[in-house]
């Protein structure tokens, strides 16, 4: 099998024949339908160019070995299939540690990948901004730091210390995985740097966009849950949109004009997933911090898939990890009506019907996408609030921005002639993107 220089699945040469293991653990059992996970699995890893599955399975694992995950005889039995199928790459949907990942391969002869490392795959061939590479080689690096143990493989290398047996002053491979660490940690340093100059390159960019005063809804939701298609939909782009998983990686925002007449951006984000690797929440927190300061949040979901509540619950804990306020409106967008059978799609409705944070669509279709838009215009003018702006009257810019913003109710000017108060029906978000706009 190629590999790049990290060891990785190298995408440019022939397709790697990869199988797809979901390890069904006993204490996992009760919680969640090991069928979806292993389908979601399967979605991953074609998601990532140059794999070609040879196929899938669910194995049960009731006392999960810390040396090599499997049991003897499970082991012997994969070992069978991988031989037979002529597998080179051995996806684990879960969490490998690098003493299993390193038996694991020596046993099967086949490279192993974990969920996250798989993950993180997808995320370097997908991202496509600067900000988005950058980030995605640190959490890369730092994934890879605790999986030094695989340095193994090169312990031959080591150059021989004063005295000790074999000319070794420290433990087997001691100086070689400290050489790889200092060599990652100088490379993460590297990249630090790079991303912050960046970062204050987008802190710029987010400080023009607070001079644009129309409220911000911002579109999360599970991988592949339609949130691209219904940004398409609403914004005429032309953003990739595909039934894959992490279609899209790096935000984008469009400006939209509701039937209501008022305008508003929306911002389409990464798509969440389960088990989202730590240090991929960690690196893309700063990409999603329009999410942190929207004024309101449409939580797309795939309505007709059999783990639509599980999905939603996941999504709901990323949220949270990521510091969106619980008091942010929300509103729950049941997607892929369209796939719903006759009965369950009548289900959904009457059940949306009765509740007024919930609206049933379908993002390809346009079906209660207009109702849709009503209820966005509904939310965003109710948390409107009422409040006086008194500005020195040679302030024209600022007042220039309260009625483009289109919250200006009243204006009167003080007897003196050298301010004027403005009466004005805003958001909170509105209010803050003001003052962050005033010296």
């Amino acid at each position: 099998m190629a590999r790049d220089a990290d060891g990785l699945v190298d995408h440019g040469t022939r397709l790697t024949r990869a199988l797809v293991l979901h390890p069904e653990m006993q204490a996992d059992r009760a919680r969640r339908d090991p069928g979806p996970r292993l389908e979601e699995a399967l979605a991953l890893a074609r998601a990532l160019p140059g794999l070609e599955i040879a196929g899938g399975a669910v194995v049960p694992v009731r006392d999960a070995r810390p040396g090599t995950l499997f049991g003897p005889g499970k082991l012997s039995e994969l070992k069978d299939r991988i031989e037979r199928e002529e597998v080179e790459l051995v996806v684990i949907d879960g969490p490998v540690t690098p003493v299993q990942q390193r038996n694991l391969e020596k046993a099967w002869k086949a490279k192993v990948l974990d969920r996250t490392g798989l993950i993180l795959e997808i995320f370097a061939d997908r991202a496509a901004t600067r900000e988005g590479v950058l980030q995605v080689d640190l959490a890369a690096l730092a994934y890879q730091r605790t999986r030094l143990v695989r340095a193994w493989t090169h312990l031959e290398r080591q150059r021989g210390g004063s005295g000790g047996v074999g000319g070794f002053t420290g433990g087997p491979g001691e100086t070689q995985i400290e050489a790889d660490r200092r060599a990652i940690d100088e490379q993460m340093v590297r990249l630090r740097r790079q991303l912050g100059k960046v970062t204050r390159t987008r802190d710029l960019h987010r400080a023009a966009r607070a001079k644009v005063p129309y409220p911000v809804v911002a579109l999360v939701g599970y991988t592949n849950a339609g949130k691209s298609t219904l940004f398409n939909r609403l914004t005429g782009a032309d953003v990739m949109a595909k039934d894959m998983l992490f279609a899209t990686l790096d935000p984008t925002m469009r400006a939209v004009t509701l039937a209501t007449g008022d305008d508003v951006i929306l911002s389409d984000t990464v798509g969440f997933v389960s088990d989202l690797p730590t240090q991929l929440v960690a690196a893309f927190r700063a990409t999603l911090e329009e999410v942190l300061s929207a004024d309101l949040v449409l939580h797309v979901r795939d309505i007709a898939h059999a783990e639509t509540e599980e999905q939603a619950a996941d999504v709901e804990a990323i949220l949270h990890d990521l510091g969106v306020a619980e008091d942010t409106p929300r509103i729950e967008v049941w997607n892929k009506a369209d796939l719903l059978p006759p009965a369950g799609e009548e289900a959904a409705l009457a059940q949306a019907e009765r509740r007024d944070d919930v609206a049933l669509i379908s993002a390809r279709t346009g079906q209660g996408v207009d109702a849709l838009l009503a209820r966005v215009s509904g939310i965003l003018g109710a948390a409107r609030a009422r409040e006086a702006v008194t500005l020195p009257t040679a302030d024209g810019a600022a007042r220039a921005w309260l009625y483009d913003a289109g919250v200006v109710a009243g204006e009167d000017l003080s007897e003196d002639g050298t301010t004027t108060t403005l009466t004005v029906d805003w958001t909170p978000a509105q209010a803050a993107r003001f003052a962050k706009r005033q010296p």
